[in-house]
């Protein structure tokens, strides 16, 4: 079968590391789906060495990269070149390798060569000293995808988890922004896009809920009005087009065992709402899904840990699980 893109990461964090023991654990579970890292070989090497761990290298195509998975963790290397940054001690001179390895992952997928990208942590802040435009990975993958299918596109994030799964519908906004931003037209084609495309990742029709922006999804207007002027509607009209909603609900009551039972999304109004939850209940086995694309993509929900890179304690769990949950949705489209 197709195997699955992994791109670098910024090369100062935790990627690399995780991509050794992602692969490590496949070699334990036959049944683990092939993937390829797109990243500098002598980094890989490296941190290999640097952290004693028996993972041989074979340099590849793309194409061959299925074939020598089961022996070797394939690698198709960058052509940036850069110094080899120092665990922990993030280089905007990398920036040019951390891009090209996202580029070249949808590049992949669009030409057939991969069936889906998984992408590793980024650092931002390295990537903007460089001049990078984006507000982050998901905005960028959103050019990419318009680039190459040629179409305009509205990536929408998902953290996915086996107990939980989360959209914010405001991300990386001032608080105090949030009620403005909070419009109808965002809220409505936010859930379209949910309940489009959250089939291709398991399951059929999705359950959908709606927090309310509020305090007890306002009382009824008693605590501001934007949940009965804004997103009440909004679910009355989702549901006229077929669409299984409900809401506003009152967050405080939405995320226990019981309540989660009663839905397979929760779309929340501001970013840590969603995410709260989320990685409270699952914070290493998370996975970061971006939904809205023409192409299947996870990562892990954490960051480059710089604290900890090159240390040996980084734990792979939620890059398998972007893996896994990237294959199965891969194979589903």
């Amino acid at each position: 079968m197709t195997p699955l893109a992994v791109t670098q990461g910024d090369p100062a964090g935790i990627g690399p590391e995780i991509i050794l023991r992602a692969w490590q654990k496949a070699r334990e579970d036959s049944g683990f789906p092939a993937f390829y890292a797109i990243a500098s070989p002598e980094l890989l090497a490296r941190e290999a060495d640097r952290l004693g761990f028996d993972v041989p290298f074979e340099v590849v195509e793309a194409e061959a990269a299925a074939e020598v998975f089961s022996r070797a963790l394939p690698v198709v290397p960058l052509e940036a070149s850069f110094t080899l940054p120092l665990p922990g001690r993030p280089d905007p001179a990398t920036a040019a390798g951390t891009i090209e390895s996202v580029e070249r992952a949808v590049a992949d997928v669009a030409s057939g060569r991969a069936r889906a990208v998984v992408t590793n942590p980024i650092a931002k802040s390295v990537l903007y000293a460089a001049g990078f435009v984006h507000p982050g990975h998901t905005e960028f993958l959103g050019e990419l995808a318009e680039r190459h299918w040629g179409r305009k596109v509205r990536p929408v994030m998902m953290i996915w988890s086996r107990m939980l799964a989360v959209v914010p519908i405001t991300i990386h906004v001032p608080l105090a922004r949030v009620p403005a931003l909070l419009t109808a037209e965002l809220v409505e084609e936010t859930a379209r896009i949910v309940a489009r495309d959250r089939p291709r990742y398991g399951g059929g029709k999705p359950r959908l809920v709606l927090a309310g922006l509020n305090p007890h999804a306002g009382e009824g207007g008693s605590i501001g009005r934007e949940d009965e002027d804004v997103l009440r509607p909004c679910v009355e009209r989702l549901r006229a087009e077929g669409i299984d909603i409900r809401g506003p609900l009152p967050a405080d009551t939405m995320f226990h065992e019981r309540a989660r039972a009663t839905y397979d999304v929760a779309l929340c109004p501001y970013h840590d709402q969603a995410l709260i939850p989320v990685k409270t209940l699952a914070f290493d086995e998370g996975v970061n899904v971006t939904l809205g694309l023409p192409f299947v993509r996870t990562s892990p929900d954490h960051g480059t840990a710089f604290d900890i890179a090159g240390k040996g304690i980084a734990r792979p769990d939620s890059l398998i699980e972007a893996i896994k949950l990237a294959a199965r949705a891969g194979a589903a489209r």
